[in-house]
């Protein structure tokens, strides 16, 4: 599976803690000390993006409403397709709730 080239102490290690995050005001905390406002930014839109995808819109409805490049939408589309199906986790998830 594609995501053992992922795996190591480093990255365990920011998952451990990010499961220690309990709240969403935590999680802003975390981020905001974790990166870059564009990488946040970045990382939210991926998820709108296969959000999206996953209703069934059109790249074009994608592209004007998250500003997200052709490129982009097409990586998340691959994702959605022949990854390792954490988008469709955490969108069914997100669907339950």
């Amino acid at each position: 599976m594609q995501i053992d080239k992922l795996r190591g102490e480093q990255l365990d290690q920011l998952f451990d803690a990010m499961l220690t995050i309990e709240t969403r005001e935590e999680f802003y905390r975390f981020f905001d000390d974790l990166a870059t406002m564009n990488e946040i930014q970045s990382l939210a839109q991926r998820l709108q993006v296969a959000k999206m995808l996953d209703q069934g819109d059109t790249y074009s409805q994608i592209e004007q409403e998250t500003k997200a490049s052709t490129a982009t939408i097409s990586r998340v589309r691959r994702c959605l397709d022949y990854g390792s199906e954490g988008y469709k986790i955490a969108l069914e998830r997100l669907n339950d709730k």
